[in-house]
């Protein structure tokens, strides 16, 4: 990605631009040392059910058949996420709402739902004075609060609205307000040099903004991992990726070997320091012991988002989405055609399963990493024609920009560029190129270059968990 530029000026001037940049204090420490980062206790959610169900044949509300329909549906929703612990009660008054807070805990993000006129304006101030995250459920003709929200937001609350029939809705909101919980038991390895907005590169403000620790490994401990890794597991990994390649191209057996060798230290990595995220900024001088490529796949693929190049940006926009939607990221440079209102993503490391841990892996080709002279071994993935897509990066811990996009093509086999690569139909491509990233201050070129591309339309949902998280959004395009 950094032609124009040195490898010294990448991996030296790295350092200074990045870590003394952002003024950071890094903490180095193995999780043996440090608090466990793992995410093992639920996200706790408050489900407020305001006011009385009314008659099913008058007035403005819920009848109890929708309020036991909305309950059957929240409960299967906390069955299935598996990582949500929802605390859910009914208040008529002010009263009754901060009890159930207290039960929740402090700053539990709250779930309201209105089921009489006029009840949820009536009890939801202990909400709106505690500073709750909060998403309000409305059913058509379930009263009129749901004009509130959108003032709430307004005077500086993070409030959100979902006015919808369809029950569903309520697992987003669930899925929406987990977020900013897991955020706080989140645990970020980075390999030294962090790149990206100022912001995004210095731990203190990570943690006062969003909660995650990042925690710094020094490389040379990681290579003694390296050298461990397990040789049975090693051999499978090679196994796996050599068999189910519909061609390998370019790397030859050791290439493939010190790749798979690091993609199992990786895993390794990630177990012992249980941790939810990895960066690594010298990624671009590995070609001697094996490019991370194959591992940051497999972790990608496994529910773990890790990022090349050292981008803290977008290693939070993959976090933030793993856990609104449970679904890996293709982080990647950007490049346009107009002439056919196009913008191509392209990078070296791709997760197979952008479907989710529990989908299908896509078709790969195994090629040499595309700027080092072809050497290495990297994977090629062949993502679906005709997939719709969301294009994101969270900017300054502040701003998502974002898209939406549609694949309309792949190719066979990738020339000129990274390895993986799609070509997305946007809105306006002339438009686009002429305004991308022109709210970002900073020439860096891989800060202003990459975007994270996500298979589904989610603006929506991108702009819902704004307003949960006081952000603003960008629409790039």
């Amino acid at each position: 990605m950094c032609e124009h530029c040195t490898r010294r000026e990448f991996l030296g001037a790295g350092v200074a631009s990045g870590l003394l940049l952002a003024g950071a204090t890094w903490k180095h420490a193995w999780a043996s040392e440090s608090p466990p980062g793992q995410i093992r206790a639920k996200s706790r959610i408050c489900v407020v059910f305001t006011g009385t169900p009314q008659p099913d044949d008058r007035n403005w509300g819920a009848d109890a058949g929708q309020v036991e329909a909305m309950k059957g549906r929240l409960a299967r929703a906390e069955k299935e996420l598996g990582n949500v612990e929802l605390i859910m009660g009914q208040s008529r008054n002010s009263q009754e709402t901060a009890a159930l807070l207290e039960k929740a805990g402090p700053g539990a993000p709250v779930l309201a739902i209105n089921v009489q006129n006029f009840a949820l304006t009536r009890v939801i101030q202990p909400v709106l004075d505690g500073s709750h995250p909060m998403v309000f459920f409305s059913l058509p003709a379930s009263g009129h609060d749901w004009m509130y929200a959108p003032r709430w937001h307004s005077r500086g609350h993070r409030v959100t609205l979902l006015a919808s029939r369809d029950y569903d809705e309520l697992e987003r909101a669930l899925r929406l307000l987990r977020v900013i919980p897991m955020m706080k038991q989140t645990r970020i390895i980075l390999f030294p040099p962090a790149r990206g907005t100022a912001a995004a590169q210095s731990p203190d403000q990570v943690k006062k903004r969003l909660g995650a620790d990042v925690v710094a490994v020094e490389e040379a401990a990681f290579n003694e991992m390296i050298s461990a890794a397990d040789d049975n597991a090693v051999r499978e990994e090679i196994k796996s990726w050599t068999n189910n390649a519909k061609e390998i191209i370019e790397p030859n057996k050791e290439d493939i070997r010190k790749a798979a060798r690091v993609s199992i230290a990786l895993q390794g990595l990630m177990e012992r320091e249980r941790a939810q995220g990895l960066a690594v900024g010298t990624c671009m001088g590995w070609l001697s012991k094996g490019f991370p490529c194959l591992g940051f796949a497999r972790l990608r693929d496994k529910g773990i988002p890790a990022a090349c190049e050292g981008d803290m940006d977008s290693l939070l926009t993959m976090i933030l989405f793993q856990y609104m939607i449970d679904r890996p990221g293709f982080q990647g440079n950007a490049t346009f055609d107009t002439s056919r209102n196009a913008l191509w993503t392209a990078h070296c490391t791709a997760p197979l399963k952008m479907d989710g841990p529990d989908g299908k892996e896509a078709p790969y080709l195994l090629r040499g990493h595309s700027e080092v002279g072809g050497s290495g071994c990297v994977p090629e993935v062949q993502y679906r024609v005709g997939e719709t897509i969301t294009r994101a990066k969270l900017i300054n811990l502040d701003t998502i920009l974002a898209s939406p996009g549609k694949i309309i093509e792949v190719p066979e086999k990738a020339i000129h560029g990274c390895r993986s690569q799609i070509v997305t139909e946007v809105r306006d491509a002339v438009k686009m190129a002429a305004n991308w990233s022109s709210v970002l201050e900073t020439e860096d070129a891989m800060t202003l270059l990459h975007r994270v591309v996500f298979y589904g339309d989610h603006m929506e949902s991108v702009h819902h968990l704004a307003r949960l998280m006081d952000m603003k959004v960008v629409e790039e395009g």
